[in-house]
């Protein structure tokens, strides 16, 4: 305790008394982020607002071998901003990035920005709307999650099935590696020499270092977007009609189903967005791109769909009704929380022609475990959500709900799919890592990790399953935590 004092103390001293949380109150908001079924209270929550400060802070924990990791909004659905320490029981240090909010720079004539991590993703596109760009990757999330965090886990969101994820708008990251230096990786331009280390950080989950600086890729905002809502009174039939758009020719700006249960769910809450209550699925196709030609890719989409069974297909009107039908959309998994106390919201991706039969699926695994089930999802490029709404209160409950997670995992994996699409692993997937990859590539990703993360400090537990804890790493360094 005396150790665990003194290193708050110090922390104090390198970024100021009123940066540091270190009262159990203050840490109870940080022990889990939104994915609630997993906790671990911090032995500290510190907030920088300096890369020289978070270099001197990952210093201090390195040197006292002290386990830490970054946390941005706290959006991340794979608990992968929890403060895991080392081995069960050990309290680790979270470094809260939210005051590092800056834009630092603008720069159109090169397309991008330089900002700070954590800027929340909707603010880069606001400030720049005025001369008709905007920052792509749009987590559901936007309007509170950061860059950093986008960073982190490689975010996804509505409009990457056209625009890419994270990794597709990042130029360069300033970094401090788990030892406090400070390096760059990437750089302004469309090509850099030497390995590819940008790439590889990216969706590393804060394994691999705090990300304090960020260049990214502005994007022009398309002449016309036009978005269509169409509703169908089968969930498997709009889950055709999303293969057969795609197979059509076109890339949909985005391509998103909602089933039945989340259509009341929003249109219970003030996210209401006029969705057809009797609908068992609606699809938002979203089309963007030159004036020219755009109305008939649009009209020839709303024929696809008829054609595999929509009752209607309508165009929203003006932007008004466009954000309207975003808002529902987006704002879906708090509607969902109106059901009940606690919501898993998974994370999984299948073929696109998979869709109907993965779905039935994992309906008739969510009615064998008696929980209330529901489905919001990319449908475009086969990212499923499916929710699971439960009280983390009933320990039977919760016991079910792990069981149908694990379960529909394994469906999506066996249908030739993957564990994730843009959540991350985390603490919440780490498990099912060897249902996709053998040792033998788990071994290559740890050892990759080891390069940057020698002592295994850096957000352990998270992201890829570890043989040695980092208490195995500090043998040689004859430490011993009071």
């Amino acid at each position: 305790m005396a150790h665990e004092s003194k290193i708050i103390s110090q922390l104090r001293e390198i970024a100021g008394r009123d940066a540091v949380a270190s009262d159990d109150d203050e840490l109870l908001v940080y022990e889990c982020d939104a994915m609630t079924t997993h906790r671990a209270r911090p032995l500290a929550v510190i907030f920088p607002r300096a890369t020289e400060q978070v270099s001197r802070i990952v210093k201090l924990l390195h040197e006292n071998r002290i386990p830490f990791g970054p946390r941005g909004a706290g959006t991340g659905l794979s608990s992968g901003a929890i403060a895991t320490g080392c081995e069960k029981g050990e309290r680790a240090v979270v470094i809260e990035m939210a005051r590092m909010n800056r834009i630092l720079e603008i720069d159109y004539a090169n397309r991008r920005a330089v900002v700070q991590p954590g800027v929340i993703n909707i603010k880069l596109s606001q400030a720049v709307a005025a001369r008709s760009y905007h920052y792509a990757p749009d987590p559901s999330s936007q309007t509170s999650c950061t860059i950093g965090g986008n960073v982190a886990e490689n975010a996804g969101g509505p409009h990457c099935l056209k625009y890419g994820a994270t990794t597709n708008h990042i130029l360069g990251l300033e970094v401090v590696l788990p030892a406090g230096e400070v390096v760059n990786l990437g750089g302004a331009g469309a090509d850099t020499i030497g390995y590819d280390l940008l790439g590889a950080f990216v969706g590393s989950e804060g394994t691999f270092g705090i990300t304090t600086k960020v260049t990214l890729r502005l994007t022009r905002t398309p002449q016309l977007v036009i978005t269509l809502l169409a509703d169908f009174t089968d969930i498997n039939d709009a889950s055709r009609a999303v293969s057969a758009i795609i197979a059509a020719g076109m890339l949909p700006a985005a391509l998103e189903m909602i089933d039945k249960v989340t259509i009341n769910a929003v249109e219970d809450s003030v996210y209401a967005a006029g969705y057809p209550r009797d609908a068992a699925a609606c699809l938002i196709v979203e089309l963007d791109g030159l004036r020219a030609g755009l109305q008939t890719q649009a009209k020839r989409a709303a024929e696809i769909c008829f054609e595999h069974g929509a009752r209607s297909v309508r165009e929203a009107s003006d932007e008004n009704e466009r954000k309207k039908l975003w808002a529902g959309r987006k704002g879906a998994f708090g509607a969902l929380g109106r059901v009940s106390p606690d919501l898993l919201v998974q994370d999984a991706v299948v073929p696109r022609t998979k869709l109907p039969e993965v779905l039935a699926k994992i309906y008739v695994i969510g009615a064998k475990y008696n929980l209330k089930l529901s489905t919001v999802f990319h449908a475009g490029d086969g990212n499923l959500h499916p929710n699971l709404n439960f009280d983390g209160r009933n320990a039977d409950e919760v016991e079910r709900v792990e069981a149908a997670s694990k379960e529909i995992m394994k469906l999506c994996v066996d249908a030739g799919g993957s564990i994730t699409g843009e959540h991350g692993v985390g603490v919440d997937k780490i498990d099912y890592m060897p249902m996709i990859f053998d040792q033998a590539s788990l071994d290559a990703m740890l050892a990759v990790k080891e390069i940057f993360n020698p002592l295994g400090l850096c957000n352990p537990g998270k992201a890829v399953p570890a043989q040695r804890m980092c208490r195995e790493y500090r043998k040689g360094f004859n430490f011993e935590l009071s």
